[in-house]
């Protein structure tokens, strides 16, 4: 291959990666300004069974169980709390009512 074919495939890599990383800037921008605005919420077990009417915290555990439910662990094992955000919980049960 010519080295000037070579630098014209280099020259084109090259602006795709800037695109790329102009993208990702404006992307992250609209994210962080997301998170500033809206603050992180994360509800036990019982608290979220307590948010919707008719769910209960078996129904919320097998949920988490069939990882269906996103939801962090705190504390050691499977013994730990299982903490799961409110905006998670609420998509989760309207994916399940569609």
């Amino acid at each position: 291959m010519a080295d000037r074919r070579k630098r014209e495939i280099v020259d084109a890599i090259t602006e795709l990666l800037k695109e790329l990383i102009e993208q990702d800037e404006n992307t992250a921008g609209a994210a962080e300004e997301k998170k500033e605005t809206e603050p992180l919420e994360m509800l036990t077990v019982k608290e979220c069974a307590e948010q919707i009417k008719g769910l209960t915290e078996n129904t919320v555990r097998q949920l988490v169980k069939q990882d269906k439910l996103p939801h962090i662990r705190s504390g050691r094992g499977e013994r730990g709390k299982i903490l799961i955000k409110k905006s998670d919980l609420y998509e989760c049960i309207n994916k399940m009512t569609e």
